[in-house]
């Protein structure tokens, strides 16, 4: 067990396994995957806080690491993997055969939600599972790195941006413009890419867990 009463586990992928923290709130109402951008992990001061906002709602969640322990020490050295968006969305994919096959999870709806180049992972994963995802939030995306697979989306999905942030902007309407599933742009007026400056994550958090309660439960 981690803080806070989650979960640590361990998903096999390619003859290893990758590792992260589960959170199961009484009579969830949903399930978010976490799909950390680039150099992150299950560890992401701003994914676990959008988490636990998530699990005061209600909704269970589970960030975890794309990366092996093996992986991620080369990463850290080479940057090899964490732009290696096939990869990581075959690492997302793991995540949720995963969630389907357990007790606790496999009757929730699931959404994913992506930061970086972790939110192309998730646009991906849910134009390759349409029957699994049920929704998706992109916090300061890079969805364009899926540009080829966001006709086939089918899950609502919500891009939130930072209002500083004009580059991933401009690349987030012109990922949009190929989603014809519902979606919705949210600009969080002040912020820069990673929403540090004060208040602006609670507005991440809070758009969030709105969309996924509208489409979870």
């Amino acid at each position: 067990m981690s803080e806070k009463g989650e979960n640590v586990v361990q998903i096999p992928v390619d003859g290893d396994f990758i590792e992260g923290n589960l959170q199961v709130p009484a009579d969830a109402k949903g399930m978010v995957l976490f799909a950390h951008g680039s150099g992150s992990g299950r560890f992401s001061p701003r994914n676990k806080y959008v988490a636990s906002v998530l699990n005061d709602a209600g909704i269970a969640t589970l960030l975890i690491d794309l990366l092996t322990s093996e992986e991620e020490a080369v990463d850290v050295r080479t940057r090899q993997y964490r732009f290696d968006i096939d990869l990581l969305t075959e690492r997302l994919i793991s995540a949720v055969e995963w969630l389907k096959e357990k007790p606790r999870t496999r009757k929730l709806s699931l959404g994913l939600f992506g930061a970086s180049t972790g939110a192309a992972a998730a646009l991906i994963a849910a134009a390759k599972l349409p029957r699994d995802v049920a929704a998706v939030v992109s916090r300061g995306g890079r969805p364009d790195l899926g540009m080829e697979y966001l006709k086939d989306v089918k899950a609502p999905t919500l891009f939130i941006v930072g209002g500083r942030d004009m580059v991933v902007i401009d690349l987030n309407r012109k990922a949009m413009s190929q989603v014809s599933a519902e979606k919705r742009l949210e600009i969080v007026s002040g912020a820069t890419h990673l929403f540090e400056e004060p208040g602006k994550l609670e507005e991440v958090a809070k758009l969030a867990t709105s969309w996924f309660l509208k489409y979870l439960t």
